[in-house]
């Protein structure tokens, strides 16, 4: 993998990016080795929340930990996504308006 350093990253946050790139084809070739199904490996189930590692039983055939840390930088330095994905198409399909009426600003 040759990734274009810039000077705003250093070379630990680069290492990172290699390790976490490293690790997602690891997990695409479990899943094409048939060792996870297509509809429920960590790739498709990425990002994992915290409310979702930690409540009720764990029913995917891979860790709770792999969820949690699949790299092991993460391990001191985990950052905790608030929501899982966003299906961008569907809301572009399916747009919801939260604004004023545009006559409250007249």
């Amino acid at each position: 993998l040759m990734v274009e350093p810039t000077e705003s990253e250093d070379v630990a946050e680069l290492d990172r990016f290699i390790e976490a790139m490293i690790s997602i084809k690891a997990e695409a070739i479990a899943v094409g080795a048939g060792e996870w199904p297509a509809d429920d490996n960590p790739l498709v189930n990425a990002p994992h929340t915290a409310q979702a590692v930690i409540a009720g039983e764990w029913e995917h055939p891979y860790s709770r930990e792999l969820a949690v840390y699949p790299v092991a930088s993460l391990v001191r330095g985990k950052y905790w996504p608030p929501v899982r994905r966003i299906d961008n198409a569907f809301g572009d399909r399916n747009l919801v308006c939260a604004c004023p009426p545009v006559e409250a600003f007249a």
